[in-house]
């Protein structure tokens, strides 16, 4: 059953950032996202529960009627599976937003980071063979292909939603 959406306010948004680290997730949703709640588990503490942290943060947001993004690489539908899921409980739209960066421009990106930022060059590669790619047979009510270019992010639709 889903939830209505919160009185006197749009319906809260469920943002999804999709791709390998490096990609330029974290600096998209700062440039085009910022009013939404970031949810990363790069800003939880290591531990063996951080799905169902970051799903009950979520939840949370969601539920106050607060948009949120998810700034992860979310590479499998498993791992967008529960976001989508509580999303669809709690009334909130769901997008998907496919960050247009290559491998090598992944890594180029990730050898300027500096300390926890920066991932062993393997996490790139093991994201890049467990990456599938998003439909809208998942649930998105629409799914972008972000482009950065010139310091700008070109946002475009890049298929249609499923008929509900």
């Amino acid at each position: 059953m889903s939830a209505a959406p919160p009185p006197g306010g749009a319906r809260p948004e469920l943002a999804i950032l999709i791709r390998l680290p490096g990609s330029g997730k974290t600096s998209f949703a700062r440039a085009r996202l910022s009013g939404h709640v970031h949810v990363s588990k790069d800003l939880l503490p290591q531990s063996s529960r951080r799905d169902e942290r970051q799903l009950a943060l979520v939840k949370h947001a969601l539920a106050a009627g607060r948009s949120v993004v998810v700034d992860n690489i979310n590479p499998r539908i498993a791992d967008r599976a529960p976001l989508i899921g509580a999303a669809r409980e709690l009334g909130a739209a769901v997008v998907g937003y496919v960050l247009d960066a290559d491998v090598k421009e992944c890594l180029r990106r990730n050898r300027a980071r500096q300390g926890k930022a920066r991932v062993p060059d393997v996490a790139i590669f093991v994201n890049r063979k467990r990456l599938q790619p998003p439909s809208a047979a998942e649930g998105f009510d629409a799914l972008h292909r972000v482009r950065a270019a010139d310091g700008q992010f070109i946002v475009t639709s890049c298929e249609p939603p499923a008929s509900k």
